[in-house]
């Protein structure tokens, strides 16, 4: 998925949540349900005996207004538990291929539902690119 791609998500995200029954602050103004976690990055093998870098763009779509605070508050806890999963994905790679983003994306998620010890943040990837 590219960056237009999940722009674009965004946006729609943002658009669904903004209907009469969104939580609103003080102003009236909808909340933002996504949160945009900073680039996951782990070292990589790569051909000829190189080491390469793996990096991930990660975001969270919550709509629950109490679990988005609880995804707020995690964040730190959030972004180890996807660096121990980046990681242990980039050690995995053989020299030149391409990493295996439909495994990667459901080891996410279980990383994420753990993390907050309940589902209901949904997983978005923005780009998962090996150099």
């Amino acid at each position: 998925m590219n960056r237009r791609s999940l722009l674009g998500l965004t946006a729609v995200a943002a658009t669904a949540s903004a209907g009469p029954a969104a939580a609103g602050d003080a102003k009236g103004a909808p909340e933002a349900s996504y949160l945009a976690l900073p680039t996951v990055t782990a070292n990589a093998g790569r051909a000829g005996g190189g080491r390469g870098v793996m990096t991930v763009e990660i975001g969270l779509d919550t709509p629950d207004a109490a679990l988005r605070t609880r995804v707020g508050q995690s964040a730190p806890r959030l972004r180890a538990a996807y660096a121990a999963v980046v990681q242990q994905a980039a050690n995995g790679l053989l020299p030149g291929a391409p990493p295996d983003v439909e495994r990667l994306i459901a080891q996410l998620q279980a990383a994420t539902n753990t993390t907050l010890g309940r589902a209901g943040a949904r997983l978005l990837i923005g780009t998962v690119m090996v150099v």
